[in-house]
């Protein structure tokens, strides 16, 4: 199946995931550390009133929300890989056309065309009517 790339486009694409793979790993554990250290120091403390709770609580959500942000960008980079090992790296899942080289210098773990990504878009905002 051809995808548009020459084999040094399609090489050089790979490594910027690579690259973007070893940084989020490294973000994930750069987090974890920090939410670690953040634990500790809570304990230390230990929470004195209920509004102090919820302020912990609320830093706890947004800390695993951080992490689960860069857990699904190397998931998403994972991905890309597979499809780069499976040769329909640079192919649209919705219309099989080329994504561009363009669309995957700028955003490399794309895995639609502009023009399917902008009608997923469409759909996935789309608010079902009420009952």
């Amino acid at each position: 199946m051809t995808n548009g790339l020459t084999p040094e486009q399609l090489a050089g694409l790979k490594q910027q995931l690579l690259r973007q793979l070893d940084e989020g790993v490294e973000e994930v554990r750069q987090e974890l550390l920090r939410s670690d250290n953040e634990q500790y120091i809570e304990l230390a403390g230990r929470v004195h009133d209920v509004g102090e709770e919820s302020v912990a609580d609320l830093l706890t959500d947004v800390n695993l929300a951080v992490i689960d942000l860069h857990i699904n960008r190397i998931r998403d980079i994972d991905a890309a890989l597979l499809r780069i090992a499976g040769d329909t790296y640079g192919i649209c899942s919705d219309c099989d056309g080329d994504i561009g080289q363009e669309r995957l210098r700028v955003y490399p773990t794309a895995k639609r065309c502009h023009d399917c990504q902008e009608r997923y878009e469409q759909r996935s905002m789309k608010v079902p009517p009420s009952l």
